[in-house]
């Protein structure tokens, strides 16, 4: 057993509240600019299509936080009871939430992708009392489930100008109500209900109160000043449902760092160029990807040596930073070669302004963590679950190290148990499960201690590295025990490979079901002399294809025993994605959904 700890770097008081930074933010810096939005009409009269942007000070939105909640009381909602949100990351989904815990009441938010029976479950098992909608597809969707929601009442279209009318209800409540209304909330009040993805089971609600959150961001914030201050930027494209996101969108306003929000995903790239942010928060899958195009895109132009000689000096280079010595003199001038050849155009891609992201969700493949940081974009991997308030240890700028999710953050204690599994201690960790007591206490110890069921190492100055999942260890037919993530994350690297998942459990030998990335398909078609129109799932047993996918196998298997590594592999028709179930909203994918869609793909490996 091995423990490291770092005290807090504030202490968040018992009449503190999510809310605080708000007023505190409108008194003291009012025109400072907060968010900047998709420009619309006015929400009193209906709202109204957006054309550009525009900003948000400080004041203007404590203002439309007050008018929006005197609403809510108007509405009847009560101090204590759940409202529900459905909707995508877009500046409303921030100014309801906000609205919501200043009227006293406890968010419920929900992915705007989730099915009618994900949403059923959340709000008939949080006995949400109203909800907020993004869409009419969204309206009538809840509406086709009110019989299972009998504790339901309004249902608000953000997207039918319901707001406008929400807020002119609110004209007959006296301002005064909302301030006594937060004034009274307390840190142990519960602040919002955040239901989990779901890879396996029903989702359950964890119980997050105003200390725990108004603690996980003070702390998070004082960790990363480089990144939350006046005068950064980030732009979320992230859901808002997602904690981890969330706790970025609690950070930039306590901090008063500049928030836009990306509505459509689709037009990410655009914005990217358009708001030139200092820093993002995205998943793995995101930089993977972007390397990955990057790759084939020199290789199509005929220059893929010189890429990948750029990449070995800009992994060379970040590895340098991590001994005493540092970069040599002939490294810092390659780097600076090809940081005019090809890492100024990739920085470009991300707006040109952006030198650090924050990744978690899944592990970042070492060597890409490595390239962006020698590239000149710092991806600080961390580290939390939605029962953590979302972030529990993080690299820091001043204190990064490759391959691990940092030090624990301020706050936070960090015990790795005899088994293996990661436990953590902190004012941040959650009160417990909604309407599960027996699940709170397999992951809740008497003395606070919760059991994450991830599995880890913690090295002498504190830096956790994350093995894999206890839940997730296959064990073959010869006992072999067998972490999947490192392969995983191994195999995916490699294009035009989309995602993996390692199989084996009760099996005589380690296996692999291999996806192709959609968006690369189309320049490997073109790359080897392949009809465009020809599809995956005729090709599966192409030989080029499998010859590049066995590449990405046994660079994977060098990481690993014998025993552990991949022995055969299938190629899937199509790639795992969020539409047909087999991912989660932030792209983890379930394992349980992939192994019953597939159970005869999985048995052909095992039956030639």
């Amino acid at each position: 057993m091995f423990e490291f700890s770092v005290p807090p770097a504030a202490t968040v008081p018992d009449t503190a509240n999510l809310t605080d930074a708000v007023w505190y933010n409108a008194e003291t810096q009012p025109e400072t600019q907060q968010f900047v939005r998709l420009a619309a009409g006015d929400m009193r009269a209906g709202g109204g299509a957006g054309t550009g942007w525009t900003a948000v000070g400080c004041r203007q939105f404590r203002d439309e936080v007050v008018t929006l909640a005197r609403g809510l009381v108007a509405a009847g909602i009560q101090p204590g009871v759940r409202i529900g949100l459905l909707s995508k990351t877009r500046y409303e989904w921030t100014l309801i939430d906000y609205a919501i815990l200043a009227a006293g009441a406890v968010t419920v938010p929900m992915y705007e992708t989730s099915s009618a029976d994900q949403v059923a479950w959340i709000l008939s098992d949080s006995g949400a009392t109203a909800c907020f909608v993004d869409t009419d597809e969204h309206a009538a969707m809840i509406a086709g489930l009110r019989v299972r929601l009998p504790a339901l009442g309004e249902v608000w279209r953000i997207d039918a100008g319901d707001l406008g009318g929400l807020i002119a209800r609110g004209d007959a409540v006296d301002p005064g109500e909302i301030d006594a209304r937060r004034r009274a909330i307390r840190g142990q009040d519960l602040a919002t209900i955040i239901y989990t993805s779901g890879t396996t089971g029903r989702p359950k609600g964890c119980m997050l109160t105003h200390r725990n959150m108004c603690s996980g961001v003070t702390n998070a914030v004082a960790a990363l000043p480089e990144l939350f201050n006046v005068g950064a930027s980030t732009l979320l494209s992230l859901p808002l449902a997602h904690a981890f996101a969330r706790l970025i969108q609690l950070g930039t306003v306590q901090t008063r760092t500049t928030m836009a929000h990306v509505v459509e995903v689709s037009n990410l790239t655009g914005e990217l160029q358009r708001f030139r942010p200092t820093f993002l928060l995205s998943v793995p899958r995101v930089f993977e990807k972007l390397h990955s195009s990057a790759a084939q895109k020199a290789q199509a132009d005929g220059r893929g040596r010189v890429f990948g000689w750029a990449e070995r000096v800009a992994v060379a280079y970040s590895e340098a930073l991590e001994c005493p010595s540092g970069p040599g003199l002939y490294l810092r001038l390659q780097r600076w070669v090809f940081n005019g050849l090809l890492y100024r155009k990739l920085r470009a891609a991300l707006g040109g302004r952006c030198r650090y992201a924050i990744a978690g969700g899944a592990p970042l493949n070492v060597r890409l963590g490595h390239f962006f940081r020698g590239v000149g974009v710092t991806v600080l991997e961390g580290y939390g679950l939605t029962e953590t308030s979302a972030a529990a240890t993080v690299n820091r700028a001043d204190a990064a190290r490759v391959g691990t999710v940092g030090q624990p953050l301020p706050g936070v204690a960090v015990r790795v148990d005899a088994d293996g599994e990661i436990l953590l201690k902190g004012d941040m960790v959650f009160e417990g499960y909604w309407n599960a007591p027996q699940a709170t206490g397999e992951a809740l110890a008497a003395d606070g201690w919760f059991r994450t069921g991830d599995l880890g190492e913690l090295d002498a100055d504190g830096f956790l590295r994350i093995t894999g999942r206890k839940k997730e260890m296959i064990v073959t037919a010869a006992g072999k025990h067998v972490v999947p993530a490192t392969l995983e994350e191994r195999v995916r690297a490699h294009p035009p490979v989309g995602h993996a998942m390692v199989v084996g459990d009760g099996r005589p030998f380690v296996g692999a079901l291999v996806t192709i990335d959609r968006e690369a398909w189309p320049r490997w078609l073109a790359e080897h002399g392949r009809p465009a129109a020809c599809d995956v799932g005729e090709m599966r047993d192409d030989p080029a294809l499998r010859a590049d996918v066995q590449a990405a196998i046994d660079d994977a298997n060098e990481a690993v025993s014998h025993p552990e590594a991949v022995k055969k592999f299938r190629i899937l028709p199509d790639d795992f994605a969020e539409a047909n179930g087999t991912l989660t909203p932030t792209l983890k994918v379930k394992r349980d959904v992939v192994q019953d869609r597939y159970a005869r793909e999985i048995d052909a490996i095992y039956s030639g």
